[in-house]
């Protein structure tokens, strides 16, 4: 029996990964190509290590190395020499700073709002900084940027995430007191899109992408809404290439891109995502989903030795881009294309009728036992206070139960 080790490296998160496992467990030993495999799964200790030591891992699924540069340097280590698969790749970071990402999507012409750049409004603490801003940092009016941004926008980090930092502005006056408090943050002005339609938070894991109605305004358990029909089917389409095409462009599996849509207009404003939400108390109804999904790529990926590519591949996103005689419309069905062979989804699919034709009704009774609502109740009890947990249990079993009811 072929056996494949997958590390979970983690922060303090506890439903997702136990969920995971418990998936996992429940799978069992699955036959491909002729052979019996076993997924096995294990969490990763932050520790020294030799940069010659052979890694016992076949996959790592990522949620650490996004702050801690301790394992952010590990995973380095056992892509370059060891050929281990990882859930994300470590080298694209930078792009998770959301900057490389706006300027690939535009240059790809994606439809996304008037965006700029704008020094820390506290310099960075290096002694070489005075002499250097003084010969070559020229001057600039931060209202007359406002002015062309157009208002209202918001003033957000560049490598922003949670929503940490973010300021919606409404005046030139408004601009100034928050570029002030900005600190040593260093920021975009971008434009907001007002009277939208629709707010939608993609989830991406491999092929395989869930588009929800989000509420930005509401508190983290109520923002993902249960709305099976809130997109037209030409605008869900639009939507989920573009956060397939996001993904592939930068080598992310694992990622969640926002779509604000508008008069029938997708506006992505957000999609670099190095660990995205997967909570049991955000996600509810569709966490099942997220965890029978991170299953079946993981297992795609570690069974059928999909290799990892370090480097990324553009030329072929830009050569499309650059074409004059191709529409919007055609040009994203292009890169839609590219996306799908990246992520191999037809031997993904292929893969998971022929190997895991019983991994839904797994997760299904997993989702439907004591296991995930024992699960369920110690996350409340560690999330919400004291006097909110009888009611926030309900809530979320109510949740719960409805997806297992809708799979029939």
């Amino acid at each position: 029996m072929a056996r494949h080790l997958i590390g979970l490296l983690l922060g303090t998160e506890e439903d997702w990964p136990r969920a995971y496992e418990r998936v996992v467990e429940r799978l069992g030993p699955v036959e491909h190509g002729g052979e019996r495999h076993e997924l096995e799964v294990e969490r990763v200790f932050n520790e020294p290590f030799d940069l010659r030591y052979r890694p016992r891992y076949d996959l790592v699924i990522d949620r650490l190395a996004w702050w801690y540069y301790v394992p952010r340097e590990w995973l380095k280590k056992i892509a370059l020499m060891d050929g281990v698969y990882l859930l994300n790749n470590p080298f694209t970071f930078q792009a998770m700073e959301k900057h490389s990402a706006y300027c690939a999507m535009i240059r790809l012409g994606l439809k996304v709002p008037e965006t700029w750049l704008i020094p820390h409004k506290q310099p960075p603490a290096n002694p070489r900084f005075l002499p250097t801003a003084e010969r070559y940092n020229a001057p600039f009016d931060l209202e007359e940027i406002g002015a062309r941004v157009g208002y209202p926008l918001y003033l957000k980090p560049f490598d922003g995430g949670q929503w940490v930092g973010v300021s919606r502005v409404e005046s030139p006056e408004g601009l100034v007191r928050a570029y002030d408090e900005s600190g040593e943050r260093l920021m975009h002005l971008q434009r907001a899109v007002d009277g939208f339609e629709v707010f939608a938070r993609s989830l991406s894991i491999g092929p395989e992408t869930m588009v929800m109605r989000f509420e930005p305004d509401r508190p983290m358990h109520d923002r993902y809404q249960v709305d099976h029909d809130f997109l037209s089917p030409e605008t869900g389409a639009e939507v989920v290439s573009i956060s397939r095409l996001v993904n592939a462009f930068f080598g992310w599996e694992f990622n969640s891109c926002e779509t604000i849509v508008k008069g029938g207009e997708a506006y992505p404003i957000d999609y670099a995502n190095a660990s995205p939400d997967v909570a049991i108390t955000s996600l509810h109804y569709y966490f099942p989903w997220a965890i029978e999904a991170l299953v079946r790529w993981t297992a795609f990926c570690a069974l059928t030795g999909r290799q990892m590519r370090v480097s990324l591949d553009l030329e072929p996103y830009f050569e499309l881009a650059d074409r004059d005689d191709l529409t919007y419309d055609e040009k994203l069905r292009g890169y839609r294309e590219l996306a799908d062979a990246y992520f191999q989804a037809e031997e993904y699919e292929h893969f998971s009728e022929g190997a895991l034709p019983h991994l839904h009704e797994v997760v299904v009774e997993y989702a439907a036992g004591d296991d995930l609502d024992t699960l369920l109740v110690e996350t409340v009890q560690e999330t919400f206070p004291a006097h909110e947990h009888e009611r926030f249990v309900a809530h979320f079993r109510g949740l719960l139960g409805s997806w297992v009811r809708d799979q029939g």
